[in-house]
């Protein structure tokens, strides 16, 4: 190998590793941190292989009982602390539902696409599941449905849509949308028109007052609308629509 091989060798692995470094550098600059009282609701919570585990009253993490018969796989928003949506999941479970947070690396989803199906094989006592997410989140959630996902019954998009490549109006899955009208991130019209790429008979809720970053429990998003209700208000909206959607699966 000539010198200037070596140079240009040396020069390339260089730029990649500065790139490779500034990305990170930014994902966490960039990163939206939970609030403190969400990150106390997760304390609360079961750890299990990584993931936080809301397990409904009387049903331990490791060993769902049979009146959690019913699983939820959720996928955080971009940049979002995954903790920051404990309070919702929890809400979830106080509802019957197991409810599985499940972080990502670098905390971008796209990175992580799979791995609702290590949670789905860890709990093989619960006979009903859905996958969902926030934002970017519930996007990911999509692909991995469309890659053919098994033992998936449902899906969840909270302030998200499959991306326009993504078709899934063919699965035999059922699928629920819910989106708050002060979202500034997508207009009305954007959730609308994604229905035509999921199954027939899904349903499309509007929050009344919601924002986008309501969903969570961390601060506000550049370009969003600005919330008419309070962010507990629009959690306990969307938890009361989800668990109408889960139980409707069993």
């Amino acid at each position: 190998m000539s010198r200037r091989v070596r140079v240009a060798a040396v020069v390339a692995a260089a730029v990649i590793v500065a790139l490779v470094g500034g990305f990170y550098a930014w994902t966490r600059v960039a990163r939206y941190a939970a609030f403190p009282e969400a990150v106390a609701v997760a304390e609360s919570a079961e750890r299990v292989r990584g993931w936080t585990v809301f397990a409904p009253e009387g049903a331990p993490a490791g060993e769902p009982s049979g009146e959690a018969a019913v699983g939820f796989v959720f996928y955080p928003g971009g940049l979002v602390d995954p903790l920051a949506y404990a309070p919702l999941l929890q809400r979830l479970a106080d509802g019957g539902a197991l409810a599985v947070l499940v972080p990502m690396p670098l905390d971008l989803a796209v990175f992580g696409i799979g791995r609702a199906a290590d949670v789905i094989a860890a709990f093989p006592e619960v006979g009903t599941w859905a996958i969902g997410g926030h934002s970017l989140g519930g996007a990911m959630a999509a692909e991995f449905v469309k890659g053919g996902a098994t033992g998936v019954d449902g899906i969840v998009f909270l302030a998200s849509y499959p991306a326009a490549s993504t078709d899934l109006s063919t699965l035999p899955i059922q699928a629920l949308s819910t989106y708050g009208s002060e979202n500034g991130q997508t207009p009305p019209e954007g959730f609308a028109d994604a229905m035509v790429r999921l199954p027939p008979g899904s349903e499309l809720v509007e929050i009344e007052g919601g924002n986008h970053a309501g969903f969570g429990h961390y601060g506000p998003q550049a370009g969003d609308g600005v919330a008419t209700i309070e962010r507990e208000e629009q959690q306990r909206q969307a938890a009361e629509t989800v668990l109408g959607f889960l139980r409707d699966l069993r």
